[in-house]
């Protein structure tokens, strides 16, 4: 489905990482690698270190420590939030919605929606939507849109293939409206059908958590997973990018009416290097165009892994001029939305490590 938003604007975007930073190069023995094998999977995987959250840290508490950032800074106003929109896969709690745990933590008014959202890697872009809906309603100043994981909690330590490449993170992003026209063009796009492709079998109520689901099994060797645990089709996956994102491209630059030469940036959504690599050739988008260091600094931290793109990457710039960016999420779903949209000069936009609050 395509459809074009107008009169809406980010103003700021925040991104948080854990401080706790740990290397492959450390941690390799633990996923029973020679030191030969563990070069070769880091040459190939571009792996070098990742940010994890500690124990006690959850997703919201990173977005708490960015948002409280920026009230701080006075960058936004605790009157001027309309609406809370937290999109996770690993919230507080199965009830209540964790976008009402933290409207209580800091002391918002009874008129502010909350509104928590179940969505992984294309959540940036889905909570964007979100946001730009609830600003037709005129009394909403503003909306912040929260997103935050800590996925290594869903991925056995010792599991060779996935948890090096992965990453916990919070951001913070303010939407709000503005007086120039400035359409916004999006593309979403949803496959169920394909819904195994990524997904966590046990623990919820279709398969409830049992000693057998926490049971860790070794599917090959040096990667182990219980039925509550990650799994992920790779072969799938990597089909799935290669074969579904290029078209999307091609057709919101159509619809858009843009180039690839007159995109600045195309700040995608970060499963891996090799991934992405294999996307930008596939699409002949310039490799300096599309960021791919994510993953090899951060890990992939889920919908994260957007904002913190932006952050990361083209932070300074985006505080100081306008860019015109593209915008691609795709994964758990199977789910695939793009977006054109010009971005910036923003109140702020900049990574930050985490503080408790």
């Amino acid at each position: 489905m395509k459809c074009i938003f107008k009169n809406k604007k980010i103003s700021a975007i925040i991104s948080v990482v854990p401080k706790e930073e740990y290397r492959f190069d450390d941690e390799y023995p633990i996923f029973k690698l020679t030191e030969d094998k563990a070069k070769r999977f880091k040459k190939m995987m571009s792996l070098d270190r990742h940010r994890i959250a500690p124990p006690e840290v959850c997703a919201s508490d990173l977005c708490l420590c960015g948002l409280q950032r920026l009230l701080n800074e006075g960058t936004l106003k605790k009157e001027e939030i309309g609406a809370l929109l937290f999109v996770s896969q690993t919230p507080d709690y199965i009830m209540p919605p964790t976008s009402n745990v933290l409207h209580g933590k800091l002391g918002l008014g009874h008129d502010v929606i909350c509104l928590d959202i179940n969505q992984g890697c294309s959540g940036f872009l889905l909570g964007l939507m979100q946001a730009f809906l609830l600003l037709e309603i005129a009394a909403l100043p503003k909306v912040v849109l929260l997103n935050g994981e800590t996925g290594s909690r869903l991925i056995d330590r010792c599991n060779r293939i996935t948890y090096p490449l992965t990453g916990d993170a919070g951001s913070v992003t303010v939407i709000e409206r503005c007086e120039t026209e400035s359409p916004i063009y999006v593309d979403v796009k949803n496959d169920g059908s394909r819904h195994k492709s990524i997904m966590i079998p046990a623990g919820a109520y279709r398969i409830p958590s049992t000693p057998e689901t926490l049971k860790l099994r070794e599917v090959e060797e040096g990667v182990l997973q219980s039925e509550e645990h990650l799994h992920m089709d790779g072969p799938a996956i990597f089909n799935f990018t290669m074969t579904d994102i290029p078209p999307q491209i091609d057709e919101i630059l159509s619809f858009s009416g843009d180039t690839r030469d007159s995109i600045d940036w195309f700040l995608f959504h970060q499963p891996n290097p090799f991934i992405l690599t294999q996307m930008a050739d596939k699409m002949k988008i310039p490799h300096a165009k599309l960021p791919n260091n994510i993953v090899s600094l951060f890990g992939n931290c889920s919908s994260v892994t957007t904002p913190l793109n932006a952050a990361f990457n083209c932070g300074e710039q985006l505080q100081r001029e306008k860019l015109r960016v593209c915008f691609s999420g795709f994964g758990v779903g199977l789910t695939w939305i793009s977006m054109i949209m010009d971005l910036g000069p923003l109140n702020a936009c900049k990574v930050v490590d985490y503080e408790p609050i």
